[in-house]
């Protein structure tokens, strides 16, 4: 039995058959939007839920056989988020009251009056509506809970993913909030991912990372003329995310000028190019992250008050990874696999006293820094599993090979050319692999391996590479 997928159903239960058909007209005239469907026992009722998706159903408490009453625990637990309406003589009201404590969402009373009847149906369409919302985003946040997304369970994780799950259906601006390395753009885009806009696009942007002078032109565009260079229009990142989302990392850093032009595409929904005596009007939601203290800023007078409560709409924290301890072997497994993915390794098994000692470790840059120390314990695990001997060769600094190169006439090295020469070593390897797996493309580069562009390419120039090698 289908029913039209843009309607919610009611199915309407009572052994009065011409009392039930009467009701059916009543609602479908008042409600085009709902399907309406009748039993006239309880177990027909049954039967039904098994076969139909059912939002509503409305039911009388005294019927031959199975009663209202009786139906109401047995129907809940085919369908959990059934709205459940009782109807009830007035000498029985009580009974539908102790229907109401046991899961039943209202109850009407016989004879019905129709404005009754129709505000009792409007509010169980709308509790209906949240229902199913609320388990297609559970749906959703199981998928992303075990994705390579967003890793953890602690409870200061958990409580993280509350929070995107609580932002993330609204179309307010966000503030992401954490220290550097946390994963503020991987929580950005698991918020565009759950949002409505998710068919949309999700851009990010390093606000810091662009030069002062370019980063206007880059998020609101510019008009051919508007500068020296400027050959032809240009459309902002704002104008290209239409629709979607926008995520400006480290707001924080950007100048006055940037933070004007941006309160006013947040008050206006406008944005206006370099050089243009226009507005172009845009559909973007922001989200904004930073791991400073802004309200530090306003009082330095660095940052514009009225933005940041503009940008303040909703705040989600970041948990550090000091917080998040017992995450710490889950992640380790994941970024251990991930490692050996990126270099073509088979996958390598990990010590459990390895998995104690990086437990115990104060981890500054938070899970980037983990994820980075985890990519060196890959590099120089020869074997088929990291033990505490990798752990020891990763934090001296200092590879078997190197005490016999460049050494002097005792035989022992200098501990900073040796030390220099693993540095040199692991990033030639590391930098090798990353380019391997990105097929040369430096901007991918950069964003998986946390560097930034201009970092990535100084390395390359040091050590002689050629990203176009790779392609």
């Amino acid at each position: 039995m289908g029913h039209d997928e843009q309607k919610q159903v009611i199915l309407l239960v009572d052994d009065e058959q011409d009392f039930a058909r009467g009701l059916q007209r009543l609602i479908v005239r008042k409600f085009s939007d709902l399907e309406v469907l009748l039993a006239h026992t309880a177990e027909d009722a049954l039967e039904v839920l098994k076969v139909t998706h059912v939002d509503i159903m409305l039911t009388d408490m005294l019927m031959p056989g199975m009663t209202g009453m009786e139906l109401l625990p047995l129907a809940l637990e085919q369908r959990p988020d059934l709205s459940m309406v009782m109807l009830t003589a007035h000498g029985t009201i009580e009974t539908a009251v102790q229907a109401v404590k046991h899961g039943a969402y209202d109850f009407l009373t016989k004879p019905v009056e129709p404005a009754e009847l129709f505000r009792v149906v409007a509010k169980s369409q709308e509790r209906a509506k949240l229902m199913n919302e609320n388990r297609l985003l559970k749906e959703q946040v199981r998928s992303f809970n075990t994705s390579d997304e967003l890793i953890g369970e602690s409870p200061a994780m958990q409580q993280l993913k509350l929070s995107i799950q609580a932002v993330a259906h609204s179309d307010y601006t966000v503030l992401v909030r954490g220290e550097s390395g946390t994963g503020k753009e991987m929580v950005a885009r698991m918020i565009h991912q759950l949002s409505t806009r998710n068919d949309n696009n999700f851009l990010s942007v390093n606000c810091p990372a662009i030069p002062e002078q370019l980063l206007e032109s880059e998020l609101f565009g510019h008009v051919k003329g508007a500068f020296t260079g400027a050959d032809k229009d240009h459309k902002g990142l704002f104008a290209t995310t239409n629709g979607g989302t926008l995520h400006l990392d480290e707001i924080g850093d950007i100048s006055f000028q940037v933070q004007t032009k941006l309160l006013r595409v947040l008050q206006e929904g406008e944005v206006r190019p370099v050089g243009a005596n226009y507005n172009e009007h845009v559909n973007v939601r922001v989200v904004a992250s930073t791991n400073q203290e802004l309200e530090k800023r306003i009082q330095d007078k660095a940052f514009r008050e009225d933005l940041y409560y503009r940008l303040n709409v909703l705040t989600v924290m970041i948990p550090p990874l000091r917080e998040r301890v017992t995450d710490i072997p889950l992640l380790t497994y994941h970024f251990l696999r991930q490692s050996c993915k990126e270099m073509g390794l088979p996958e390598k098994s990990i010590a459990p006293d390895v998995l104690t000692y990086l437990s115990t470790k104060q981890w500054q840059g938070n899970v980037r820094e983990l994820q980075n120390y985890v990519r060196r314990l890959t590099v120089f695990c020869s074997g088929n599993s990291v033990d505490m001997s990798v752990v020891r060769l990763v934090d001296s600094g200092t590879l078997p090979t190197v005490v016999a190169a460049d050494s002097d006439a005792s035989g022992i090295t200098q501990y900073k050319e040796a030390k220099n020469k693993v540095i040199d070593d692991f990033t030639q390897a590391y930098v090798s692999d990353l380019l391997k797996s990105t097929k040369g493309n430096i901007s991918e580069a950069a964003r998986a391996s946390g560097l930034s562009r201009v970092a990535l390419q100084k390395i390359l120039g040091r050590l002689n590479m050629d990203a176009a090698s790779f392609r």
